[in-house]
């Protein structure tokens, strides 16, 4: 089967997760703490029952698939398919009321994301790609997504989570980039990656990335004519230190000033 024959499937399981996070979006949630003493790190009811729901589905659908998730761990990760699930991303926008988290799922064949898409149900959106194309699917209707060009760093609309969540180095570094670029904001989390997709956003600089955060998101940006690495200009598969560009001469210019925390 192809990226494609997935793609139904992999609709069923973000409206799955949608209809099990949306009763407990903008209540009263108890939440913990996996950050402990290090950072705060919020997980939820919402995220542990929606991921249940999304691994039910793919055991009952295709049993000898693996499943890597980020709260309930991995199974089968060395199989043909794999599937990564993460069930909020932006968990603390998540908590706040405010509407920029999602779900993410990426459909992993022989280790290359070639399926990934990004679902808020709350707005009733959908991102998804598959490395050679991506789409946008809402209340605006169905279309092609397409990066913006952008020739120089100095224009280029920046964002980031937040620059608290870098160590000490790497926000010297970022900054370096911020202080550069035409506008600089924070937040967004998963959204902002589709917002760069959609030709919004220009370049994103992130550190601290699990391979869950990012592996769904690589297929939206590459089909939308993007370009995403880690810091050291690598592929950016286990996370860590990530950036994304909408056009090429950004990330390098974007590259070049991060090369002094190496």
């Amino acid at each position: 089967m192809t990226a494609v024959d997935f793609s139904a499937f992999v609709s069923e399981l973000a409206a799955i997760s949608g209809e099990t996070i949306l009763p407990f979006f903008r209540t009263a949630l108890s939440i913990a703490d996996k950050g402990g003493s290090r950072n705060f790190d919020p997980v939820t009811a919402a995220d542990h029952a929606a991921e249940t729901a999304m691994r039910n589905l793919i055991h009952r659908t295709f049993p000898n698939h693996g499943i890597i998730g980020e709260e309930y761990g991995s199974e089968r990760a060395e199989a043909e398919y794999v599937w990564v699930l993460d069930p909020i991303d932006g968990t603390k926008s998540f908590i706040s009321g405010m509407p920029a988290w999602g779900t993410l799922i990426a459909l992993l064949r022989s280790g290359e994301p070639v399926f990934g898409m990004m679902s808020q149900p709350f707005i009733r959106e959908q991102f998804s790609g598959d490395g050679a194309r991506a789409y946008y699917r809402g209340p605006a209707g169905e279309r092609d997504l397409r990066v913006r060009g952008c020739s120089a760093l100095s224009e280029a609309v920046l964002f980031t989570t937040s620059p608290l969540l870098m160590s000490a180095d790497d926000r010297s570094c970022f900054a370096r980039v911020e202080n550069v670029v035409r506008l600089s904001r924070y937040g967004g989390d998963c959204y902002a990656y589709c917002m760069l997709a959609a030709g919004h956003i220009d370049l994103i600089i992130e550190t601290e990335l699990k391979s869950y955060d990012v592996l769904p998101l690589m297929p939206i940006i590459t089909g939308a004519g993007g370009v995403i690495t880690t810091w050291e200009g690598n592929a950016p598969h286990s996370g860590g230190r990530v950036v994304a560009a909408g056009d090429k001469r950004v990330h390098a210019a974007a590259i070049e000033l991060l090369k002094f925390s190496q």
